[in-house]
C-alpha cells in the first residue's frame, strides 16, 4: 500500500513538471487577440463635448428635432440662451428615439432665485427609459430625505455623497445605464444597472434597481417586461434648465 502511495506522489509530481514544461513553451502571441479591430472614434475636445459616435439630443437650438411632449406633439418647454427650461404645467418631454444601453451626458441648472425647501426646491428628474429616475434637485444647503436628493435613484438609492453646486450654477450628470433583460415570467433576468457621476464625482456605483421608480409603493410590484424606450425629462413645476444633452448607444 505504501509503495502505491509513493507511486501516486511520483506520478503527480511528474505530471506537474510536464504541465509546467508545456506552459513554458507558450508564446506571447498565443494570448493576443487582433481581430476584430477596436472601432475608432474621435473624442470631444473636452469631456463635455460629444464624441463622434454620439447622438446630440439637444444642442441649445431646435428642441423639436429630437423631443416631443407626452402625446408626441411639440414640446412646450422654453428654449432660450442655448438651454431648455421647464415650463410649468406643460408636462414631460421625451426623446423621439428609443434606447436600451447607453452613456448619457446631460447638464442641468436649478433656479438662481431660491424658492421652497426640501422637494419643492429646483425639482425635476431624468427618467431612463421613461421608468427609472435620476433625481434632479437643488440640494445645496437644502436637506431632504436621503433617497430623494440630487444624485439619487429616486426612492431606491441615496447618492454616495452630496456633490451639488449652488443655485443657478450649471451641473453635470454623466450616466452609464444598462437596460434590464427579462425572464419568461416577466421578472428581471438582469435588473437595470446605473452608474452616475455628478460634477465629475461618483455618486452611484453600478447599482441594481429594484424596479421602476415609484413615489408611493414598492418597485418590485411594478416590474413589467419592456424593450427600448425614450429618455424623459420631468416637469415638476420648477423652472429647471437643461443643456448639452448627448447620448452614446452601447
Amino acid at each position: 500500500m505504501k509503495n502505491l502511495f509513493f507511486a501516486f506522489i511520483l506520478l503527480f509530481v511528474a505530471s506537474m513538471a510536464m504541465a509546467q514544461e508545456e506552459l513554458m513553451k507558450m508564446k506571447p502571441e498565443m494570448t493576443e487577440i487582433w481581430d476584430p479591430e477596436v472601432p475608432v472614434i474621435t473624442p470631444g475636445e473636452t469631456t463635455a463635448d460629444a464624441p463622434s459616435d454620439a447622438i446630440v439630443l439637444f444642442d441649445g437650438t431646435d428642441l423639436g428635432r429630437e423631443w416631443t411632449n407626452a402625446d408626441g406633439g411639440e414640446p412646450g418647454w422654453t428654449v432660450s440662451d442655448e438651454c431648455v427650461t421647464v415650463k410649468a404645467g406643460t408636462g414631460i418631454i421625451k426623446t423621439k428615439r428609443v434606447f436600451e444601453d447607453f452613456q448619457l451626458h446631460i447638464e442641468w441648472r436649478t433656479p438662481s432665485e431660491v424658492k421652497g425647501e426640501s422637494q419643492g426646491r429646483g425639482n425635476s428628474g431624468i427618467f431612463l427609459q421613461g421608468l427609472y429616475e435620476v433625481q434632479v434637485l437643488d440640494n445645496y444647503n437644502n436637506r431632504t430625505y436621503r433617497n430623494g436628493q440630487a444624485g439619487s435613484l429616486y426612492k431606491q438609492y441615496a447618492p454616495l455623497v452630496n456633490a451639488c453646486k449652488g443655485p443657478g450654477e450649471w451641473q453635470v450628470y454623466d450616466i452609464i445605464y444598462t437596460a434590464p433583460r427579462f425572464n419568461d415570467d416577466g421578472t428581471f433576468f438582469t435588473p437595470p444597472t446605473v452608474t452616475v457621476l455628478q460634477n465629475g464625482v461618483l455618486v452611484q456605483n453600478n447599482v441594481k434597481l429594484r424596479g421602476p421608480t415609484e413615489y408611493i409603493g414598492i418597485p418590485e410590484y411594478t416590474v413589467k417586461p419592456h424593450g427600448p424606450k425614450s429618455l424623459e425629462l420631468q416637469d415638476h413645476g420648477n423652472p429647471v434648465s437643461y443643456r448639452n444633452i448627448w447620448i452614446r448607444e452601447l
